[in-house]
């Protein structure tokens, strides 16, 4: 008994470690999220995002990556710029750019894994919005981008945030100095928490449980005796089934990643896993919540066939430059870390008076009671956002 005992706080101990890694990034995203929502008008989403050419795109890229957010928050920030009249393609463009090339991701991929794979995640992440950019266009039509972006405005993420028409009259600076606008900021940071967290929290459990499972778990998965490419393959397959098992989000992940890389899978299969944070199945609902049914089977499917293709292109690409890691790879001790008096704890410290800030903020704001207001949305015969609707009539007649 006491064996078990120990196994379940070890557990907890590794998911409470993957969330230290991530809070402030998550904090960070939901903020930004709160105040696209609020903040900014929808003409002005429409004529940067709005297109599907290769300016638009660039555009939200650059955007995701200066964004720094956790997997949970850019679905959530992606959300909100469709909702504003971004498209399918700058949308997603944006979803992945958010996770797979910023900053702080590449860094603790460097310090776990080697710089090679930072690179690889920085290229591979290019190769996967394009192949994206493609394929949507190709397996996507208007009508059910339409669709998916009508129940998304009608949806709210189960709560109705709404463009805040006085905040958008303000200066920036003015904004920065009103509570109202705060206040509305708050409250579409609240309604977003409160529609995912049980997801979030899910998540993490899982993935700190997993990670006991240790290498020879892993190691089963894995074809080892059987020609290069054959195992390449396999490896870019198996990785995405894990990381759609292991519910962990884009920084959290790469600890994970590491354990896999100790316990044999291929370059190319790390790279397919660090992709594959976009189609968990947490994220995978709440895509559904977002977008409706049809619209979430379809770009996740695709995801998936992208992830695969862009993670065999850099396997090969970085095989035949050489660039692919020989060395000693990471140990167990090397994979989780603790909480130390260091720039993570500053950072988090930062992220938890965030969180506190903007949910006092939004004290009488109405942050939606989750999937019980999604669902009487969906029943409803009128598909237009009234409030956006209302506030914005030359803009919405323009969607």
């Amino acid at each position: 008994m006491s064996d078990v005992l120990s196994k379940i706080w070890e557990g907890l101990e590794m998911s409470f470690l993957m969330a230290y890694e991530v809070w402030w990034a998550l904090v960070l995203g939901f903020a930004i999220s709160a105040i696209v929502q609020a903040w900014v008008p929808r003409a002005r989403i429409e004529g940067a995002l709005s297109g599907e050419g290769f300016a638009p795109v660039a555009k939200a890229t650059a955007l995701g990556a200066a964004s720094s957010s956790c997997s949970y928050a850019a679905i959530a920030i992606a959300k909100s710029l469709f909702q504003k009249g971004a498209s399918a393609v700058t949308a997603l463009a944006f979803q992945f750019a958010s996770t797979n090339l910023v900053w702080e991701l590449g860094l603790v991929l460097w310090v776990l894994m080697g710089w090679q794979f930072t690179l690889a995640e920085f290229f591979g992440g290019i190769v996967l919005i394009g192949l994206m950019a493609v394929m949507l266009r190709l397996f996507v039509s208007p009508r059910l981008e339409e669709q998916a972006r009508r129940h998304a405005q009608q949806a709210q993420a189960g709560h109705h945030h709404g463009d805040d028409e006085e905040a958008q009259s303000l200066s920036w600076r003015e904004r920065l100095a009103t509570r109202d606008a705060w206040a509305g900021v708050g409250g579409n940071f609240r309604g977003d928490v409160q529609m995912l967290w049980k997801e979030i929290t899910l998540g993490f459990l899982l993935a700190g449980f997993i990670g006991l499972l240790g290498d020879d778990f892993f190691n089963f998965l894995f074809v080892t005796d059987a020609p290069p490419a054959v195992q390449t393959i396999e490896n870019v397959i198996v990785g995405p089934l894990i990381a759609i098992l292991s519910f962990v989000c884009s920084v959290g992940n790469v600890p994970l990643a590491a354990v896999l890389w100790s316990g044999g899978i291929s370059f190319g299969g790390v790279i397919a896993f660090l992709f594959a944070d976009l189609v968990v199945i947490p994220i995978i609902l709440a895509y559904r919540k977002y977008y409706g049914t049809a619209f979430a089977l379809r770009i996740v499917a695709l995801m998936l066939v992208t992830i695969v293709i862009a993670a065999l292109i850099v396997d090969g690409l970085f095989s035949l430059g050489g660039l692919i890691p020989t060395g000693p790879r990471p140990t167990r001790e090397d994979v989780f870390g603790s909480v130390e008096v260091d720039y993570k704890l500053f950072l988090n410290i930062i992220g938890l008076a965030v969180f506190a800030a903007l949910w006092w903020v939004s004290r009488g704001q109405s942050g939606g009671h989750g999937c019980e207001h999604h669902a009487r949305d969906a029943h409803s015969h009128h598909l237009d956002y009234q409030p956006d609707k209302q506030a914005h009539k030359p803009e919405a007649a323009g969607v």
